[in-house]
């Protein structure tokens, strides 16, 4: 695959420099094309999750397009314009009866989304994020599976001194293979040992060269700073790992319970991230827009299609959590009307509502402005 996809490149290298392109068209151009790849697999198959939960329910789906703006090729089966659109970038559905104002026909309205059960409409909104985090766990199933699982070995990079793991005669280049009677492959092993043995001796077995050595470490409490740059108490002993990888591989249920793990991973770091944004211990000029996006794309492409694939995958999570947002306008939005609406028995009044999806539309627009912005302040320096 990752050949093909240097063909690829070379043969539009090829065409580009006989039409005469100049050489920043290129590097814009391989940004561009893997950027309109993962936006269009992005918002694809979160409409997917909306489509496929409407049909269940019996509500009539007038389109679902691929694509936006004018319609280039399509077919139509049942109730349904299965359509190709011009523009890559996403996807729609179009039910009957989803618009605040939309009038439906009395023939319509069994099929009418609007006069669904409010439990029916939730979770018809709810599918499309939830296809954001299937599709991701899909994609790490299936990277892990069929590539394995890069991971950190257990060498030692960096060896603290004053700390435990200096005194106790590691040092930088060792490699630990066994930790409390446990064998060690990885590094993501030792901080769970660590942590789990606060003020107690662990016997530890390491490679220096090609002999092995056997001493014990006594783990301490100590002050350090997390991914965010808090102030936290921990249990260390004092090591940082060499940044060395090897490809782990993984059976079937390895490959399974490891998308899993790393979709979950992902997940709670993501609603973590967001809360420590919203209470200003994550700076905002760490957002990032379309641009920002764009320039990862291109550089996770380069780097083959496994990385773009799992780019895209981190992606879909972002998506889905922020669509969960109870902001008017987004899915999160939709589903505290119909919550409302289910508890209370009574929809929250139209005027209610488009007063709150103009805040909402506002909102976003004034987010979209910003990430350009910071977008803009990246590229300038």
């Amino acid at each position: 695959m990752e050949m093909i996809l240097l063909q690829i490149q070379s043969q539009i290298t090829v065409f580009l420099a006989t039409a005469g392109a100049q050489p920043w068209f290129y590097g814009f151009l391989f940004k561009l094309v893997p950027f309109i790849i993962v936006l269009g697999l992005l918002i694809f198959f979160h409409e997917l999750g909306h489509f496929g939960a409407a049909k269940i329910f019996g509500v009539k789906v007038e389109r679902f397009s691929f694509g936006l703006g004018p319609r280039l090729i399509g077919l139509k089966v049942g109730d349904t314009d299965y359509r190709i659109s011009a523009l890559p970038l996403g996807g729609y559905v179009k039910m009957v009866g989803e618009g605040l104002d939309e009038e439906v026909s009395e023939e319509e309205k069994e099929r009418s989304f609007s006069h669904k059960a409010a439990w029916k409409r939730m979770i018809i909104v709810l599918c499309g994020p939830l296809f954001n985090f299937f599709f991701a766990l899909v994609v790490f199933f299936l990277g892990f599976f069929f590539v394995g699982q890069v991971v950190l070995t257990s060498e030692i990079g960096e060896v603290k001194s004053d700390y435990p793991a200096y005194h106790a005669g590691l040092r930088s280049g060792d490699k630990i293979i066994r930790m409390a009677g446990r064998p060690i492959t990885t590094w993501k092993e030792l901080p769970e040992i660590v942590r789990a043995n606060p003020g107690k001796p662990i016997p530890v077995v390491f490679v220096r060269g090609e002999r092995p050595y056997a001493t014990e470490i006594t783990p301490i409490r100590s002050t350090v700073k997390n991914i965010f740059g808090e102030d936290i108490q921990e249990t260390v002993i004092g090591v940082t790992p060499s940044g060395k990888f090897f490809t782990q591989e993984l059976g079937l249920l390895g490959a399974f319970q490891g998308g899993i793990a790393q979709t979950w991973g992902i997940t709670k770091m993501t609603v973590v991230s967001l809360v420590k944004l919203i209470q200003r211990k994550v700076p905002l000029e760490t957002l990032g827009g379309p641009i920002f996006i764009a320039q990862l794309a291109g550089q996770q492409a380069q780097e083959g299609w496994t990385n773009l694939l799992f780019f895209t995958a981190l992606l879909s999570i972002n998506l889905g959590i922020l669509n969960l947002l109870p902001i008017p306008i987004l899915d999160g939005g939709h589903l505290v009307f119909f919550g409302i609406e289910w508890i209370t028995g009574k929809p929250v009044s139209l005027k209610k509502r488009e007063i709150a999806q103009q805040v909402g539309m506002f909102i976003l627009i004034l987010l979209m402005v910003f990430v350009f912005y910071n977008d803009i302040v990246r590229i300038i320096q």
